[in-house]
């Protein structure tokens, strides 16, 4: 028979080893996104537009959620490497933005989930075998919805500007992975421009050493605009690029709003934002065990067109009220 003491001995036992197993039990791990840039920090709504996405889904940086970040701050060369390091701190999945952050990360590794946004065309430059079924460790949204884009830029731009009658297309011809896409825009820009009663004059810029030489062939064939394609290189130098557009007093328009918000006149383009807060349904899909490889690349569902009209005054441009009623936002100051 159990004495009174020897049930309050035991029941005093029983409870003073309840927060030891409690203490024995393991802490959730939070889950560890890679986030590979080029230039984090002149992109910085981009990466806010992720972790919004995230949020949304119930995930709050720092405390059910780490996210390492590894910026190159525009060296296109310290990708690889950093992509290596966020291999070798073994994360759950590596989110990536734009094509050398894409094919860096999916060269450093090919078993980790990589997730990507900003890339034109991930089937031609290899990053997976269709948009359909990814077929191996990466997969996520595409910028790409085909060449017609170019011609409805250039439609917009001489809407913008009814008098003009030669454009500018200036474009980098050996990006890789890149050319092969740029020629079918550059045969809807030239489908597009003969509707349009206007003549282009194709301008390369292999790279940033070569854009004052881009701006004085426009000089000298007398263009009265530009269209910009999208190109990585562009992207991470578009601080000069619109304000060489600017020293030479040529309206243009840009393939996204990044360029309109440094100062470029217009834009007309997927809304990168809306891909980069869609890509944390990928990650959150990741993280709950899905496999990229069963994820299909998703295309861009939301549009938009930028107008700046500080920029068209400094042109002494009065842009038309159809084109400005139907712009997604106007930028005034």
């Amino acid at each position: 028979m159990t004495t009174r003491r020897e049930f309050i001995g035991t029941l005093a036992g029983g409870l003073l080893t309840v927060p030891f197993v409690a203490e024995a039990q393991p802490a959730t791990k939070a889950p560890r996104i890679g986030l590979l840039g080029l230039n984090l920090a002149t992109n910085r709504n981009l990466p806010e537009a992720f972790r919004q996405g995230l949020r949304d889904l119930g995930y709050v940086e720092g405390r059910n959620v780490v996210i390492e970040y590894r910026d190159a701050k525009g060296k296109f060369e310290r990708l690889p490497a950093l992509a290596a390091e966020l291999v070798a701190l073994k994360v759950d999945v590596i989110m990536t933005g734009g094509r050398p952050q894409a094919l860096a990360a999916s060269q450093a590794t090919r078993t980790l989930p990589i997730v990507f946004t900003g890339v034109g065309d991930p089937v031609l430059i290899g990053l997976v075998t269709s948009l359909a079924r990814p077929d191996g460790n990466v997969t996520g949204l595409t910028l790409s919805t085909g060449p017609e884009l170019v011609g409805k830029r250039l439609e917009l731009l001489k809407q913008a500007v009814p008098g003009v009658g030669r454009v500018a297309v200036l474009w980098q011809p050996d990006a890789p992975g890149e050319p092969k896409e740029n020629d079918g825009a550059l045969k809807a820009a030239e489908v597009a421009a003969r509707a349009l009663g206007v003549r282009l004059q194709i301008v390369e810029a292999r790279g940033p050493a070569d854009f004052d030489k881009a701006f004085a062939e426009m000089t000298r064939a007398r263009a009265g605009a530009v269209t910009v394609f999208g190109g990585a290189m562009f992207a991470n130098e578009r601080g000069r690029l619109v304000d060489l557009v600017a020293k030479n007093r040529l309206p243009a328009v840009y393939p996204n709003r990044d360029y309109v918000d440094a100062g470029g006149l217009m834009s007309y383009g997927p809304d990168v934002a809306d891909l980069w807060r869609r890509a944390a349904t990928y990650v959150d899909k990741i993280l709950k065990g899905a496999k990229p490889a069963d994820l299909p690349v998703e295309q861009p569902t939301k549009f938009e067109l930028v107008i700046n009209l500080k920029t068209a005054r400094a042109l002494g441009l009065a842009i038309p009220q159809p084109v400005l009623g139907r712009a997604d936002e106007v930028i005034s100051d």
